[in-house]
């Protein structure tokens, strides 16, 4: 018969308890560390889906925004806006197309746009009243004369403005005047600055069309390189500072 001390018996047992003690608590921390783990992967990945559609929503704006910037380009565009003028002006000759749709496809022949109804009522709203576009003034334009117009009567001047020879009508009075009293001399080189008006015309094609250059205005000329200030310029100088420095009250 084999008789065990009962303190063998109890070391034993404690010892187990202990054991068991600290491998709950090993795995406890353990179990903890792994749902940090987790925690931190799961917090990782919704930070990740996060910058995606972010990235997504910026790939969307910049879409848009550069869409929108080439519908302004294709509205500003004369040759779209003319052949626009000619198909709704065509389309009023048919008294029986009471209105039309629009779609766009894309190259897979996919509707990528809703439909839209242009209605008869609104034809005329597309159609241009005139070919002509507003003109261009070019204020302290540079032309050097070469050709100028010495006595009365509506005859074109020749001069050379940023490198290309045009003919212009002058219509400074003032200019003009002086020029044919003979108060101004012509040398090589002489050049005048102004304000230079372009007028232009959009073709049936829709192309821009220069129609004429006039001198609205002569600010200055030059004798010897050295600027001559004329009544007009001088007037227009003053005024512009008198607008600047009404703007700066404003403000």
């Amino acid at each position: 018969m084999l008789i065990t001390p009962i303190g063998t018996v109890f070391s034993e047992t404690a010892k187990q308890i202990v054991e068991k003690l600290f491998e709950d608590k090993e795995i406890k921390v353990l179990e903890k560390e792994m749902l940090k783990e987790k925690i931190k992967n799961i917090k990782e990945d919704t930070e990740t889906k996060e910058l995606e559609q972010k990235k997504i929503e910026e790939e969307i704006t910049n879409i848009k925004i550069d869409s929108e910037l080439k519908l302004q380009r294709l509205s500003k565009s004369t040759v779209i806006t003319k052949k626009k003028s000619n198909f709704y002006d065509a389309l009023e000759k048919y008294p029986k197309v009471k209105q039309i749709s629009i779609t766009i496809e894309d190259n897979e022949k996919d509707i990528v746009t809703k439909e839209q109804i242009i209605h008869r009522s609104t034809f005329k709203d597309f159609i241009l009243v005139s070919n002509n576009l507003d003109p261009i003034q070019v204020n302290d334009a540079i032309i050097e004369i070469i050709s100028p117009v010495l006595k009365k009567g509506e005859y074109k001047w020749k001069g050379i403005y940023e490198g290309k020879i045009l003919s212009f009508t002058m219509k400074s009075n003032e200019f003009k005047t002086k020029v044919q009293a003979g108060k101004i001399e012509f040398k090589n080189g002489f050049s005048i600055k102004c304000l230079l008006e372009i007028k232009r015309i959009i073709d049936n094609n829709g192309y821009e069309k220069i129609t004429d250059y006039n001198i609205i205005r002569v600010n200055e000329y030059f004798e010897n390189d050295k600027p001559i200030e004329t009544q007009e310029g001088k007037k227009y100088r003053q005024k512009q500072k008198a607008d600047e420095r009404q703007y700066k009250f404003v403000l």
